[in-house]
């Protein structure tokens, strides 16, 4: 009988996982740290794959417990790392970078140079709701490609 959740979170040190009952009482968890790369100052990566294992390491860990069986989830929810970005070559599902973390500062001269563009500022933040900053998502992107 299906009677708990399989909650996720992968966090920016490391992904947690746990079975939660419809009364929000915790049955089982789980906690694997990744490591943090420091490739510059001011930069802050993730290695995908390693993200990726620990997702899988934790739920398997649970699974194995037993405390709960895979059939007992109604589902599954999931919470990550906010604005930490990840690109994948799509023929291969490889990543093509490492992930770059929320946190992380290199796209600092691009925003700068940015936000210098006459009213460049105002629109992106009356379009979007965000301002232009190395914490979003965009200047990332543009990083890797």
């Amino acid at each position: 009988m299906a009677n708990y959740i399989l909650g996720i979170d992968q966090g920016t040190t490391g992904t947690r996982a746990y079975f939660v009952d419809k009364e929000g009482r915790f049955y089982a968890g789980a906690y694997k740290e990744h490591r943090q790369i420091y490739p510059q100052p001011g930069w802050v990566e993730h290695d995908p794959e390693e993200i990726w294992a620990s997702v899988c390491g934790v739920v398997h860990q649970l699974l194995e417990e037993g405390a709960v069986r895979p059939g007992d989830s109604e589902g599954i929810g999931l919470a990550n790392q906010g604005e930490t970005v990840m690109v994948w070559e799509r023929a291969t599902g490889k990543p093509i970078y490492n992930a770059i973390v929320w946190q992380c500062r290199r796209t600092a001269d691009m925003v700068e140079e940015l936000r210098a563009r006459p009213g460049l500022k105002a629109k992106v933040h009356q379009k979007t709701g965000v301002f232009i900053d190395s914490y979003f998502s965009a200047p990332k992107i543009r990083w890797i490609l």
